[in-house]
């Protein structure tokens, strides 16, 4: 497996960067809290699953969604996906993830 590595100073402008890249019409994207890390894994080589893109920054969020505005690069914990205007981020606290922490070993 093959990873390359795109690391983002905080939380922030990791979302702002994800909100940037995620296909129109689609404001609900899931991410990673694991090992100290918020991470998302984009696949470069989807037909053969050898490369990947780890999007991080440095950080822990608790299981939940996150509403995300944009225009003052500020989130916080909802309990539902409401606004159309807004970017949201479903986190996720895997038990184990095998290629995280493959990697996490490369870093």
């Amino acid at each position: 497996m093959n990873t390359e590595y795109e690391e983002f100073e905080n939380i922030e402008d990791l979302f702002m960067y994800m909100s940037a890249a995620a296909p129109p019409m689609k404001n609900t994207i899931p991410i990673n809290s694991y090992k100290g890390n918020v991470m998302s894994f984009i696949p470069l080589s989807p037909s053969t699953g050898e490369s990947y893109l780890m999007l991080y920054a440095k950080g822990e969020l608790e299981a939940g969604i996150y509403e995300f505005d944009i225009s003052s690069k500020l989130y916080k914990k909802v309990e539902s996906v409401e606004r159309a205007d807004k970017v949201y981020f479903v986190s996720l606290t895997p038990k184990r993830n095998t290629i995280a922490d493959k990697a996490l070993q490369s870093l």
